[in-house]
């Protein structure tokens, strides 16, 4: 999380909006063998408390998740920022980015909670690149569908703390900030521009 208060989101929900939007996530713990991370597909519940994934069983960090604690970051665009951009004189170059941590317990889940979770992403998932018809399990030979489910381990992992990190450049003033969304986009980063017209305009602590 970033020190600057600038960069906490004013909007109660748009950590949650944008883990649901970006969808796949960092896991972070410790094990006896050292600090281990896993990359994975996340489920967040409707009431936000809850974050679902599930990870291969062969994965270093999967024995040792069950009853842990552990930190799950989502990261959505980011890009440069070039001190140029700035008309005002004795700027630095900087980084703009948006990273949301959510840290909790994490316990295994069983079979049926598994398949639960693979359905939810699938279906949200299909939903969104307009499927027709939306693949479901139910097209697959179930023998192999539960033979390729054998090879992953599904987890949830409930979420003590949130800490969002969106850094859209709120820190300056308006023609400024123009001026880097002008760069970034040129720069081949529209995702973050748009972000940055949209979401930016928090200025909250600027």
């Amino acid at each position: 999380m970033h020190p600057n208060s600038a960069f906490r989101p004013r909007q109660d929900d748009l950590a949650e909006l944008l883990v649901r939007e970006i969808g796949f996530a960092a896991i972070f713990a410790n094990t006896p063998d050292g600090p281990r991370v896993a990359h994975a597909p996340v489920v967040l519940s409707a009431d936000a408390i809850t974050l679902q994934f599930h990870i291969a069983r062969g994965n270093a960090l999967t024995r040792h998740l069950g009853g842990a604690s552990a930190l799950a970051v989502v990261q959505g665009p980011d890009a440069y920022v070039s001190a140029s951009w700035y008309s005002e004189a004795d700027q630095v170059p900087t980084w703009n980015y948006v990273a949301i941590e959510m840290e909790g317990t994490v316990r295994k889940l069983d079979d049926d909670a598994l398949v639960a979770q693979l359905d939810t992403l699938s279906a949200q998932h299909e939903a969104r690149v307009g499927a027709n018809p939306p693949w479901t399990r139910g097209k697959m030979n179930p023998a192999l569908f539960s033979k390729m489910t054998g090879a992953i381990v599904g987890f949830e992992m409930r979420i003590t703390a949130w800490r969002p990190t969106i850094k859209l450049s709120q820190n300056k003033p308006a023609d400024e900030r123009e001026r880097v969304i002008e760069g970034v986009e040129a720069t081949g980063h529209g995702a973050l521009a748009q972000l940055m017209r949209h979401l930016g305009g928090d200025r909250e602590g600027a």
